[in-house]
């Protein structure tokens, strides 16, 4: 069955026999207010952006386990399980294995690492049970979040201890060697209210032997096994009836093996470690009116053990692959209506990150750097049916210096449910310490360069996307639907990849270059468009039966001196995704997800896949046992062929699944 027929196959099986009238208010009470776009609270109309809000509800009808491929119920996003328990996340393009052009928050904090500016998806200490949102700002954000807000924010909202009183448990089992326990604990102690969660997560990912491309009837064995366990905890006190003060403590620890038979560097197996303490004070005077100031600190170590590997007749070659990382931040926020029509935002942000590891800069070192910025956002309502907004961050880097990024925004109502948008905006991206300064080489035991792979960069510039859009926002309450829509066009100048070069190296010292040697180094060279269209369509005639539908269109056009030729194949030309859930009777719930993205190139270390349609199944029945709320669930995960990820290597085959979940 085509694509497009399986997917109208799956909406009208899982439509109700009978369909109950929706009210309005039904329906209005469900639309969100978006918080992270401007960091004052908004209904999606007024939002200068467009925003995808992905709700609990959404969470669990899909039946993803991991918290990346929730983003692929997001217009325009490409997921991909690359390797080391790394996901790649790539938006519009510009896909590779760091997610590093777009900002990723949890609760407010950064989680993007100041080493390859890669975002730890599989060491967040957050399980999917926790939380209570994710907000994903589709387009440029840099005017409120600074350098990297590039082309999107991904904003993971938990839940308030409030919210998760008493005691949960939840289970999963499932083939590929799928297994996991979540334990959640929630109390409270007069004005204390508190959550603490703990974690064991175990994956294998892949089809462990695959062919050997490109050679015909090889095969090789490849190793993915990850153990992965944290703690989180958080506690919320109320000071008085302005004041709280919430403080967070997160720790992530695993055991995981990679990499493939044959190789005498791999498999290998590492114990990566980290953890994040959060504090966060805020007063609240009033509906328009609140400051907040938070502190988070944030340690990782990658845990790769350096080894050995032979290399007649040189000796033993050194690798050091172990990268330690850290940042301090303290951010400070407050909004404020000064009269009836206007509305601002402002605040700042200072910030300390560094980065330590021989390995990938030649020396024990610590590469550090400090960054601060100052943003003001503002909301004015000249007429009923207009709302402008405008605002800029102004910056400083420690690589690139100053820099600014505004945004200005005008929302026209068409009528109470007809919402124009018009936009633009300009956002950067400053190197990282591994695009500035790497210095990746292999050495013998005694000394001897036996390969320099990358090599510092120095004096690099930001990538700099001036963006334009137009959307259009409709609600109507009367069908239980919603559409947004978003036309968009990003102009990047500066680009920032790598390239290789050779270079002729005299080994015995008598003036005549023997051995070549090819390395990479991260240039700044050729300028991109990215033009689109981002849709998503929200409909629940029923209160029983509820539809998400994302399809995108993107097309990436490059100059002709670009530092990356792959970049214009890492878009998918169209990506299709479609959420339906169905309770069917009382207890009873089936969903049903279809994710289907065009042929595309991964960047860095991917290879390009071929175009596939994924279809996810589950059902549930939610009933009592004893004195808790259980649910139990039956999965399945790619219910058709079999398709790569990444890499020709990562086959994602068809997998059953089964989870149980108990509160009380």
């Amino acid at each position: 069955m085509k694509p497009r027929r399986l997917g109208w196959a799956v909406t009208v099986l899982a439509l109700p026999a009978q369909a109950a009238t929706l009210t309005e208010s039904d329906f209005l009470a469900e639309l969100p207010v978006v918080l992270t776009v401007s960091k004052m609270t908004q209904p999606l109309a007024d939002s200068p952006a467009a925003v995808t809000v992905i709700d609990q509800d959404m969470i669990r009808a899909s039946g993803y386990q991991d918290i990346p491929d929730l983003l692929r119920l997001v217009p325009g996003f490409s997921v991909a399980y690359t390797r080391d328990n790394t996901y790649a996340v790539g938006y519009h393009g510009f896909a590779d294995a760091y997610s590093r052009r777009f900002q990723v928050l949890v609760d407010g904090r950064s989680i993007y690492s100041p080493h390859f500016g890669e975002v730890g998806w599989g060491m967040l200490p957050l399980a999917l049970e926790d939380i209570e949102r994710i907000e994903v700002v589709r387009g440029p954000n840099a005017a409120v979040y600074g350098a990297n807000a590039f082309f999107a924010i991904i904003n993971i909202i938990s839940k308030d201890p409030s919210q998760t009183p008493g005691k949960l448990a939840a289970l999963q089992a499932g083939e590929q060697n799928m297994a996991g326990g979540v334990f959640r604990y929630g109390g409270e102690h007069g004005d204390l209210r508190y959550r603490l969660t703990f974690s064991s997560q175990h994956r294998d990912r892949f089809e462990r032997t695959v062919p050997d491309d490109p050679v015909p009837g090889v095969t090789r064995d490849y190793y993915e096994r990850t153990y992965t366990r944290f703690f989180n905890g958080r506690w919320d006190y109320r000071l008085s009836n302005t004041d709280q003060v919430s403080a967070q403590i997160g720790l992530t620890g695993g055991n995981w093996n990679a990499g493939r038979e044959g190789d005498p560097a791999e498999p290998r197996a590492y114990e990566p470690l980290s953890g994040f303490a959060q504090l966060r004070f805020s007063r609240v005077t009033g509906a328009d009116e609140e400051w907040a100031v938070q502190m988070s600190h944030v340690s990782d170590t990658s845990g790769k053990r350096d080894f050995l590997v032979p290399l007649p007749p040189l000796g033993d070659v050194i690798v050091e692959p172990n990268i330690r990382q850290w940042r301090t931040q303290l951010d400070f926020s407050a909004t404020r209506r000064l009269n009836p029509r206007l509305r601002l935002a402002w605040g700042g942000e200072l910030r300390h990150e560094a980065v330590e590891g021989a390995g990938g800069y030649g020396t024990d070192d610590r590469q550090e750097g400090v960054l601060a910025n100052l943003f003001a956002h503002a909301e004015w309502r000249p007429a009923p049916d207009w709302l402008v907004q405008g605002g800029a961050l102004i910056g400083h880097h420690y690589f690139t210096g100053f820099e600014i990024s505004p945004r200005l925004a005008v929302n026209h109502y068409l009528s109470p449910r007809d919402t124009l948008r018009f936009a633009v905006s300009r956002a950067t991206r400053a190197p990282t310490f591994f695009e500035q300064k790497g210095d990746a080489a292999f050495y013998t035991t005694g000394g001897t360069l036996v390969d320099q792979y990358f090599v510092p960069s120095g004096g690099l510039k930001p990538e700099v996307n001036t963006s334009a859009e137009i959307g259009y926002l409709g609600q109507w309450p009367g069908l239980g639907a919603q559409l947004d829509v978003r036309i968009y066009r990003d102009h990047v100048t500066d680009y920032l990849g790598d390239r290789s070069r050779t270079i002729w190296r005299d080994l015995d010292g008598d003036g005549v270059s023997e051995t070549r040697d090819k390395h990479f180094q991260h240039l700044n060279g050729g300028t991109l468009d990215v033009t689109g269209l981002d849709a998503q369509l929200g409909w629940k005639p029923h209160r029983d039966f509820s539809l998400h539908v994302a399809q995108s269109f993107a097309h990436v056009k490059a100059s002709a001196d670009i530092v990356d030729d792959d970049l214009p194949e890492s878009a998918p030309d169209w990506i299709t995704s479609l959420l339906a859930s169905w309770r069917f009777a009382p207890g009873w719930n089936l969903s049903a997800m279809l994710y289907r993205t065009d042929r595309m190139m991964w960047l860095s270390d991917g290879d390009t896949t071929r175009a596939y349609t994924r279809a996810d199944f589950r059902l549930a029945r939610q009933f009592r046992l004893g004195g808790a709320e259980a649910e139990w669930a039956l999965g399945v995960q790619n219910a058709g062929d079999d398709y790569e990820e990444f890499r020709r290597q990562n086959i994602f085959s068809r997998r059953g699944y089964a989870t149980l979940r108990l509160a009380w």
